[in-house]
């Protein structure tokens, strides 16, 4: 039996993730919960993070059998990927973090920009990884308050409004690290305001790379093409979840075809 992997963001943004995923992992089938009621998770106290993060991850778990799960939300992973891990103990957990590491080794003048929640950034594992690359870079945080909500809602006028404020600061840096999974998915926007010289680095690559290792060291591949459909569930608007998967995932990738199954999910 082919069982999913589960992946859960705060809204849309973990669809950048689910980008990657499909790529490294063609024959693999995924249950998607966006938690829209509950976004912007980069600005819930951690309390309800964890909680919402518990009751998602029990939900994919009793209802869809997943195999593993991606937390693909830098805030949930920041908050609550130890809570998550220490109650299903047995279930391959892969969390995000913004991509620091590998942002300090690209930059060729030390100077790095992070964009990401004010949630984020206030995390003690945020700056537990921040105190330990000290001597490898100089980062300067960004707390991009509204910028994950303006993409949610596809307000283009605020997403711009919004980007041409948190760049501003960003002028010296050579690389920019988007510390939040919404972020990839205006990539564009903030590319043209920085401008072609700065490196944009975001996880999908490496977290989709992590989820195949550990699935191959449990022997857990899928080895034929699935024969259900993914399933993308809301815990608010089904059709505005809808219409971000035909908006951002579609395109890149065929398989996310009008042919999924939507619903808004009453146990969460």
């Amino acid at each position: 039996m082919n069982y999913p992997i589960g992946v859960f963001d705060s809204g849309i943004g973990g669809l950048s993730i689910l980008r990657a995923l499909y790529a490294e992992l063609p024959l693999e089938r995924f249950v998607y919960v966006a938690d829209s009621a509950h976004n912007p998770y980069g600005e819930r106290d951690e309390a309800h993070i964890e909680a919402r993060s518990m009751a998602i991850t029990r939900y994919l778990i009793e209802q869809h059998r997943i195999k593993a799960l991606v937390i693909a939300c830098n805030t949930a992973t920041a908050a609550a990927v130890h809570i998550v891990r220490a109650h299903f103990p047995k279930l391959p957990i892969i969390g995000l973090e913004p991509a620091l590491k590998p942002a300090a080794q690209f930059s060729q003048t030390k100077i790095v920009g992070v964009m990401a929640t004010r949630g984020t950034l206030q995390s003690a594992k945020f700056r537990h990884l921040l105190e330990s690359l000290s001597d490898q870079a100089h980062f300067i945080p960004v707390a991009c308050d509204g910028l994950a909500a303006a993409i949610e809602a596809d307000d283009a006028m605020k997403i711009k409004s919004l980007c041409v404020d948190y760049t501003g600061v960003l002028a010296d840096v050579d690389t920019l690290v988007l510390g939040c999974t919404h972020y990839p998915l205006v990539a564009d926007v903030l590319q043209e305001l920085v401008g072609e010289r700065v490196r944009l680095i975001e996880a999908g690559i490496p977290v989709a790379r992590q989820t195949r290792r550990l699935l191959e060291e449990r022997q857990q591949l899928a080895t034929t093409a699935p024969t259900e459909a993914d399933r993308f569930i809301s815990t608010g608007d089904a059709q505005s979840l809808e219409r971000a998967v035909q908006r951002w995932l579609q395109p890149h990738h065929p398989r996310a075809s009008l042919q999924r199954k939507w619903q808004v999910s009453s146990p969460l």
